[in-house]
């Protein structure tokens, strides 16, 4: 149980970045260019296969590109659980490090809840690099590359989504020569700069990418996000440290400086964004503003999904009046899992629509879903600013529907609504937006 939640909680963070600019155009081809360019150093190889009481792991060499000299070696794990066949659609969950037991439980963890083969690429990014550098550091290091030469191949997300791509490569070919299959679509996620990868491997148009969940990513629409920040904590977060040591935020007034950030914003290329998008936030993660999705979700298209989870940072795990987290992220393992088995059987997950309407300093919430729910709630906060980082969530256990908040009597108070579902045994959970109310002056 403990190692499960581990997993989770090593994912690295992504830093909420911005760069100033009134218009955005159309997205810049370098992406694309970079992802689709040919390269003859892919190969894989399947290096390992196990049977557990839980279910069968297989491991795969991958070896995805060589970028700028550099080859990137991958492990590529795909677990079995037992009773599960091959389905047309499998889930690719990208992340850094290599195969321990705790991703090993984790993978197979969700295996078994989505009931399908669940597939882990590893080293993305390939790190350390550059003299030792890793994660944020090492991404702010191509940045700045990229802003010295011009060299549009140098953003480290470039060939973090080439590796995802290969991943897709490498697992149709397995499915066919293992188990004589053929797979044809996946769900892409990871988490914080995984979850950024996720996005941006949907951008690219690869018609494989039936749909997408990125986890704590809410940074969409970075010279709007940029502003948000400054407006909630006074001044960047520390968390994006590695980016204003090397002057990358605020971002130099340059035409350079600006398409960097067009080319790496998941929000530029939104309108070939239009896979369905499960999106999962923490309520009280450090990196972002608690209103950040506001920025961006009206411009998102297709179908989409949101679950914020309460009393939860950047890992995800809800933590207890005491400050104790719980072992396992029950909200966000099971909301994922339910949008996985929805992708794989091609039955949608219940729709949701709701309405603010904010009169005098009260903010009616009516809630309207499609499908039966098993409880519906809402969930409040209160802080003496817009910094909702350390506030403590508690759900209003009176509240009825549509339902009804009232401004405070001095500072912010924030809420959102959460409705509940039960599907074949698996409760999961969706959210509305949310709401920030200021007191009156």
């Amino acid at each position: 149980m403990r190692s499960f939640t581990l997993a989770l909680a090593a994912l690295a963070a992504l830093p909420a970045l911005g760069y100033s600019a009134p218009d955005v155009p159309a997205p810049p081809p370098d992406l694309v260019d970079y992802v689709t360019k040919k390269d003859d150093t892919f190969s894989w190889k399947l290096a390992d296969k196990r049977d557990t009481d839980s279910g069968t792991v297989y491991e795969i060499d991958l070896i995805s590109q060589t970028w700028h000299e550099i080859k990137w070696d991958h492990k590529l794990q795909v677990f079995v659980p037992k009773g599960a066949k091959p389905q047309a659609t499998m889930v690719l969950w990208n992340q850094g490090g290599k195969p321990n037991v705790t991703s090993s439980i984790l993978g197979l963890a969700l295996a078994e809840k989505i009931k399908a083969p669940v597939a882990f690429l590893y080293g993305v990014p390939k790190q350390p690099l550059f003299g030792g550098k890793s994660e944020d550091t090492l991404i702010a290091e191509t940045f700045v590359k990229y802003l010295d030469t011009k060299d549009g191949s140098w953003p480290l997300l470039f060939p973090m989504v080439k590796s995802v791509v290969k991943g897709m490569d490498a697992l149709q070919a397995f499915a066919k020569e293992e188990w004589k299959f053929e797979v044809k679509s996946f769900v892409i996620t990871g988490a914080s700069k995984r979850g950024w990868t996720s996005w941006l491997t949907a951008a690219t148009g690869d018609k494989r990418v039936k749909a997408i969940a990125p986890l704590v990513i809410d940074t969409l629409n970075m010279p709007v996000q940029m502003k948000n920040q400054l407006t909630a904590f006074g001044k960047p977060s520390e968390m994006i440290r590695d980016y204003t040591a090397r002057k990358l935020v605020p971002i130099p007034d340059t035409t350079d400086a600006k398409k960097l950030w067009q080319m790496i914003d998941p929000w530029v290329y939104r309108d070939k964004i239009a896979v369905p998008k499960m999106i999962i936030n923490g309520a009280n993660d450090p990196y972002w503003p608690l209103d950040a999705l506001n920025s961006y979700w009206d411009d998102l298209k297709g179908d989409k999904w949101v679950l914020y989870v309460p009393n939860a940072g950047h890992d995800l795990r809800e933590a207890g009046k005491d400050g104790t987290k719980e072992l396992i992220p029950v909200r966000a393992v099971n909301t994922l899992s339910a949008f996985a088995r929805s992708q794989i059987s091609d039955k949608p997950l219940p729709g949701m629509t709701w309405v603010y309407d904010e009169k005098a300093g009260v903010c009616r919430l009516e809630v309207t879903t499609a499908a039966k729910t098993t409880a519906m709630r809402v969930w409040t906060a209160d802080s003496d600013t817009r910094d909702f980082r350390k506030a403590r969530w508690a759900e209003d256990v009176g509240a009825k529907f549509p339902a009804t908040v009232r401004a405070p009597g001095k500072g912010f108070k924030a809420f959102y609504a959460e409705t509940e579902y039960d599907m074949d045994g698996l409760k999961f959970t969706l959210c509305t937006q949310l709401r920030i109310l200021e007191a009156k002056k």
